[in-house]
């Protein structure tokens, strides 16, 4: 029989009914009326074209079909009202919505989720990536991870220090082998440098390294740090990377760092609307992203 055609409200009607062995009681049980009971069995019996009760003046009893149909339908009423009774005492999949910068996203968060995910498997991750400070309203993310070059505040909102952003030169061993020698780093001015949003992260950087005259500020302009990491790997440049997002390239020997000097540019932050005040998953995703900002602090301290 197809399910489209199951009387589910008769059979909920004769369920009760059978169950009570009377129709006023089956009646007050699902809030309608006795007539509407009656009906409801009749209906069933002719769609079953046989009866299921026999009526008595004052009582009605079960035939043998309808024992049948009875025993049938507690039991599957129980194991439907168990498995209600389990699902609403299970939490909902919960959900934390994270706004993040691209290049933090893509570099250094995505590739740590899966760890999030096996301490914390019941909260789903939600990446807003978005360079824009949210405002923290309804329908927005709880959470948010920022890069700041000066601010270590913003209107309406907490922030929580987390990590100074670090930069250095960085390209790939396949431009170094084919490339002028790097010796000092006035050398860099014979390669193709690769620059992020505004040319003045290789200024401070020149300013830093003691040169001090004819700064390169030619060279490809490039939206984030990302993309630059990206074409500096392709062999397109040096970057000047940010040494957080790139750890792992130069552990593994991708990328190479050719010379010691460092620049500190700015930090990462934890911004929310009130930090005090977050959500249990979002709790669980700020007390976890602390942990992996420490242990990335720990790697930067031997270059600052």
């Amino acid at each position: 029989m197809k399910r489209g055609r199951l009387p589910l409200t008769a059979l909920r009607s004769f369920e009760s009914a059978g169950r009570h062995l009377s129709f006023s009681r089956a009646a007050e049980e699902l809030f309608v009326s006795q007539a509407a009971i009656s009906r409801q069995i009749r209906e069933l019996e002719t769609f079953l074209h046989r009866p299921l009760f026999i009526r008595h003046h004052r009582r009605v009893a079960l035939t043998e079909a309808g024992e049948r149909l009875l025993s049938q339908l507690v039991q599957s009423f129980d194991a439907i009202d168990g498995l209600l009774a389990d699902l609403i005492a299970t939490p909902a999949q919960s959900v934390v919505r994270v706004s993040v910068e691209p290049s933090l996203a893509a570099c250094w968060l995505v590739p740590r989720l899966n760890g999030f995910r096996e301490k914390w498997p019941g909260i789903d991750i939600s990446l807003d990536v978005d360079p824009r400070l949210v405002e923290f309203r309804g329908g927005q993310p709880e959470l948010a991870l920022r890069f700041s070059a000066r601010d270590t505040s913003w209107p309406r909102t907490e922030a929580e220090w987390l990590s100074p952003v670090i930069d250095s030169p960085i390209l790939s061993p396949g431009l170094l082998g084919s490339g002028q020698a790097l010796s000092e780093p006035a050398d860099l001015r014979r390669y193709t440098l690769l620059h992020e949003e505004n040319r003045q992260g290789w200024a401070r950087w020149f300013e830093a390294a003691g040169v001090d005259d004819d700064v390169p500020v030619r060279g490809p302009l490039l939206a984030d740090a990302a993309l630059s990491k990206q074409a500096a790997m392709l062999g397109h440049g040096v970057a000047l990377g940010d040494l957080l997002l790139v750890r792992d390239e130069l552990t593994a020997g991708r990328m190479i760092k050719p010379f010691d000097t460092n620049v500190e540019c700015g930090a990462y932050w934890l911004v929310a609307r009130s930090l005090a005040d977050l959500s249990e998953p979002a709790l669980a995703f700020a007390d976890w992203i602390r942990a992996e900002f420490a242990e990335s602090r720990r790697y930067l301290e031997e270059f600052r």
